[in-house]
């Protein structure tokens, strides 16, 4: 399974997707309210969007692939479902801590971003204390010109992980994953398959 961040766009995983050689059938979310998908009315949260998450993940246990705000969904869902997630991999996660280590993105995001929930920008969910419970292994994946979700958070992130390892993307900014395919793929394929 395959979460954007708060672009939401369901195109943002296919070039890495389209990579990859492990894992099964893929599914794409796009987050309603979010780049181009109609927004939903009942959605007025990030727990909203969870719900809404939840209720489409399909039986059994899946890959969860998550950039940046997806990574926050991803987290919480291998915290609180651990026997539907096989793997995970976090990529330029900047959410679900407390502890700030990137730029503060909010002001430039809106004035990028003016039709997406307002809602997004004001969520502060906090999952530290929370993150040892997740059991599945864990893929970081982090750019080196990151302003938003910088290393910094990769190695935070990794400490309170019980089964968690870093790798750094050289020149990767917060959107490498579109922007260096080829390269995420391969980490991609690399953790899927049990390395």
């Amino acid at each position: 399974m395959f979460l954007p961040g708060s672009g939401g766009r369901r195109a943002f995983w296919e070039p890495v997707a389209a990579r990859l050689t492990q894992g099964g059938p893929r599914l794409f979310f796009p987050w309603p309210g979010f780049g181009d998908a109609p927004a939903d009315p009942a959605i007025r949260s990030l727990d909203d969007l969870y719900d809404w998450f939840v209720q489409r993940v399909p039986d059994g246990a899946s890959n969860l692939v998550a950039q940046s705000m997806g990574g926050v969904l991803a987290m919480r869902f291998a915290i609180e479902r651990p026997d539907r997630v096989r793997r995970l991999v976090l990529v330029a996660t900047s959410g679900g801590t407390r502890t700030r280590f990137g730029v503060d993105w909010r002001a430039g995001f809106r004035a990028e971003n003016a039709i997406v929930p307002d809602w997004f920008e004001r969520d502060r969910t906090e999952l530290d204390e929370r993150l040892g419970a997740i059991w599945a292994p864990t893929l970081l994946l982090f750019g080196d010109k990151d302003p938003i979700a910088p290393v910094a958070m990769g190695e935070h992130l990794r400490s309170l992980l019980r089964h968690a390892r870093l790798r750094i993307v050289k020149g990767g900014t917060h959107v490498f994953a579109e922007e260096q395919p080829d390269e995420v793929a391969r980490a991609v394929d690399e953790h899927l398959s049990g390395g």
